[in-house]
């Protein structure tokens, strides 16, 4: 989040707002999906299934999707299109912290594959949306 930020503040005012209206507009798409997924289906957390202490203290609630993997793996594919080096920085972290949930026990792989899928959905519609606005002129800015 740190490095999100202090990109967003060195970017130029319309890149500011592309990716304002991007991050917002994407991770609600995506965090919706999460939610509706979450609802259809449920993965038992590893430590309850499998009778282990977690590596820290966690509800035995719902495990699917990883709220963790979803907000770092959206950030990601969102800085795609604008910085393929700094993508790949977050796209490490979001592997990294994913792989920490999953080790720590508190997620099963699939919470960590469902949360990248709906994080890649979320992104593509803002792409989409914004291809559809530069079709009609009313483009955000891309820098």
């Amino acid at each position: 989040m740190i490095a999100v930020a202090l990109y967003w503040l060195r970017a130029s005012r319309a890149m500011k707002v592309t990716l304002a209206w991007q991050l917002v507009l994407g991770g609600l798409i995506a965090l919706a999906l999460a939610r509706i997924g979450g609802h259809f289906y449920y993965d038992t957390r590893p430590f309850v299934r499998d009778h282990v202490k977690p590596l820290f203290a966690h509800a035995p609630d719902n495990g699917f999707p990883s709220d963790h993997a979803l907000l770092t793996s959206f950030l990601a594919y969102s800085f795609w299109r604008y910085s393929k080096p700094f993508a790949a920085a977050l796209f490490v972290n979001a592997l990294l912290v994913s792989a920490a949930r999953v080790a720590a026990h508190v997620h099963s792989p699939i919470d960590i594959v469902g949360s990248f899928i709906f994080a890649l959905i979320g992104a593509l519609v803002v792409v989409w949306v914004n291809g559809k606005l530069a079709r009609g002129r009313h483009a955000l800015p891309r820098h």
